[in-house]
């Protein structure tokens, strides 16, 4: 659902960049109480993660495919504030480095596909589980809900944002038709995406899943058929925050290397819901060229490679790269200064 230069008026992509930087800014904030030393690597893994994730359209209807957006598994995986910072990341070295979604409309895609998605999936996800009981297949059953209605969330604020200030004059309601009915589709491919992810992730360290603190629920054993507390164990396990995370860390890396650097050559080339949409009902007259049209990975391929089986795979393995960097020095940046801020706060509070 990337939005290229064109689709709506620089006006209203203004207002929309104004709004998506005010997001960001509150976001590095509310991150701070998300992260910490040990996982801000991780949430630097989300985000390339979901970058890998992103380049394998599948196909969703006649001539079209989908992709995940990735707002509803950030948001449960690292957080709601930290997920919207991983979206915008991967927006960014798209459109900086593969031209996919442009950059004067950054700001709408970062407000649709990263605020919106990310908003929406965790409030639901939130809700959900406080009413199901408190197992780890609840849980995944809530976040499978969660991303199925986060998708068609943002392709109602894209028509919306089209509505306001589409460069074409197309009737409304066929553009809200057309969105809707696609992107529930692609919808049930992002709920499966980010069900299994998230299930896995449970199923190996349900302590660094973020949406899952404070739900776990005491091991029951059935004894006479009945269910009872297991007993506590003899020996206790070591605190979540002292257990190692580099064994995930690096299952996740070369998955994520592994679905760009081969998985990709083999995904829909049919175009993704917006796409077919805009080129259905005209709403891509208007479209500008990418400014970074010229960018050496432009189109998602090393220029000059020839074999498209290998520029194909070394983009995807360029971006996993650059996005894990970007994400990660970022998140730990925003870790160091909630461990600076209370320090500060602890030297203030000696000294009253």
């Amino acid at each position: 659902m990337h939005v290229p230069d064109g689709f709506i008026n620089a006006p209203v992509s203004a207002v929309a960049g104004v709004v998506a930087a005010g997001a960001v800014a509150v976001s590095l904030r509310g991150a701070r109480r998300e992260l910490d030393e040990r996982t801000a690597p991780l949430a630097g893994l989300v985000a390339a993660f979901i970058f890998a994730v992103q380049m394998l359209n599948f196909p969703v209807a006649a001539g079209t495919s989908g992709h995940l957006l990735g707002g509803a598994l950030a948001a449960i995986l690292v957080g709601p504030y930290t997920g919207v910072l991983c979206i915008s990341v991967v927006l960014l070295m798209q459109g900086i480095l593969f031209a996919d979604g442009g950059l004067t409309a950054l700001g709408v895609n970062v407000l649709d596909m990263g605020v919106v998605t990310t908003v929406v999936a965790y409030a639901l996800f939130r809700g959900l589980v406080g009413v199901l009981p408190r197992t780890r297949r609840s849980m995944t059953a809530a976040s499978f809900v969660a991303a199925l209605v986060s998708v068609p969330a943002a392709a109602c604020a894209f028509t919306l944002m089209y509505w306001i200030g589409g460069t074409t004059d197309i009737p409304i309601g066929k553009v809200f038709t057309a969105m809707v009915g696609v992107h529930v589709l692609i919808g049930i491919g992002e709920a499966v995406i980010t069900a299994l992810t998230v299930g896995a992730v449970l199923a190996v360290r349900p302590d660094l899943v973020h949406g899952a603190k404070g739900l776990t629920a005491p091991l029951k054993l059935r004894v006479d058929g009945e269910l009872v507390d297991a007993p506590a164990p003899v020996r206790e396990p070591a605190p979540a925050a002292h257990r190692p995370t580099r064994g995930l860390w690096v299952t996740g890396l070369v998955t994520a290397l592994v679905l760009a650097g081969f998985v990709s050559f083999y995904a829909s080339a049919n175009p993704d819901g917006l796409e077919k949409v805009a080129t259905d009902q005209g709403i891509d007259k208007e479209a500008k060229e990418h400014a970074a049209k010229d960018s050496p990975l432009a189109d998602y391929g090393v220029k000059d490679v020839s074999n498209a089986r290998l520029s194909g795979g070394l983009a995807g393995i360029i971006g996993v790269g650059a996005t894990l960097v970007a994400g990660s020095g970022a998140f730990y940046v925003v870790s160091r200064r909630r461990r600076t801020q209370g320090e500060a706060d602890s030297r203030t509070e000696e000294k009253v």
